[in-house]
């Protein structure tokens, strides 16, 4: 028996929601998990690349694979152990980029092996196994459930969330370079600690975002996507962006410009085809880069994972 599952890209902060705000994209990944019938043969794992863009031989393929270590915390968690497994991953979300091709492999994954196993786990397990092997809930929880998600990993390592609806003329204008960040680079180089004035202005900013998006307010929208947290740390990683903040500050129907997760793809919200204006513009900032960028203007994927 096997399974396959379908699981979206996700962009993950928006500006000031660090760790905590994600979005799902119409991008995506098909993760298929099959027990295998020769006994002993322990663990394989494919993977199949969708486009020749994207650089995929860094993934392991063994037990160090984070698909393979979400299935066994899975079959921990209902009390067995991991049989034989062949794991395919066919992937066209690009990989180090911010899109969350961890996320959207780790869910695949997980909603694979639980039906393997007969549908033991609920959403609640599933979702918290997830964040846990992800480390937050921010990518995770778009990827399983679609849409605009503000999601919290309480203590217990369960995870609070709620999905919000996205105004459907705004429109997700994501720019992906032709380099790659490591994700454990852009956190390293975060500050352990900020100042308290740091942290009331995120504060400030998130609770205006939430707000702006509940509310379908796109000026208060324009004044929310800021952050103190992340971004002035990782600017200097992610090539074009202060050029492209300049570029883009008090533009017609440009609601705000924010690296995407860790980096080094780009999100700027706009309204309809706002960004058409402008988009000869920014493909210059990354010509004059020496950048090759993949631009794509996209609506919000509202599904989530499906399992096929």
């Amino acid at each position: 028996m096997k399974v396959s599952v379908k699981v979206p890209a996700t962009t993950a902060n928006l500006g000031p929601g660090f760790d905590c705000l994600g979005l799902a994209l119409p991008i995506y990944n098909e993760i298929t998990v099959e027990e295998t019938v020769m006994p002993g043969s322990g663990i394989e794992i494919n993977i199949i690349e969708d486009s020749e863009t994207y650089d995929v031989l860094s993934i392991p393929k063994d037990e160090n694979n984070i698909v393979y270590k979400a299935i066994e915390l899975l079959y921990n968690f209902v009390g067995q152990t991991v049989s034989d497994i062949k794991i395919t991953i066919k992937t066209n979300i690009p990989v180090t980029r911010g899109l969350g091709s961890s996320a959207a492999v780790i869910v695949g994954g997980l909603l694979a092996a639980n039906k393997l196993l007969g549908s033991p786990a609920d959403d609640a397990v599933l979702l918290s196994i997830a964040s846990e092997v992800e480390g937050h809930p921010d990518n995770v929880t778009p990827a399983m459930f679609g849409g605009c998600c503000l999601a919290s990993m309480e203590d217990d390592g369960s995870v609070i969330y709620t999905k919000m609806d996205w105004p459907s003329d705004w429109k997700l204008n994501i720019l992906i370079p032709d380099y790659e960040l490591d994700t454990k680079i852009a956190r390293s180089i975060l500050p352990e600690k900020i100042t308290v004035a740091d942290a009331a202005f995120n504060v400030r900013k998130c609770a205006m975002l939430v707000d702006a998006i509940c509310r379908h307010d796109s000026e208060l929208l324009k004044k929310s996507l800021k952050d103190k947290i992340h971004q002035p740390y990782r600017e200097n990683l992610v090539k074009g962006f202060k050029e492209l903040t300049e570029l883009l500050n008090n533009k017609d129907d440009i609601l705000g410009c924010v690296i995407s997760g860790a980096g080094p793809a780009i999100l700027v919200i706009s309204v309809n085809d706002g960004f058409d204006k402008v988009k000869n513009d920014v493909k210059k900032i990354f010509d004059d880069k020496n950048v090759k960028c993949d631009i794509r203007t996209l609506n919000l994927e509202n599904t989530g994972s499906v399992i096929l």
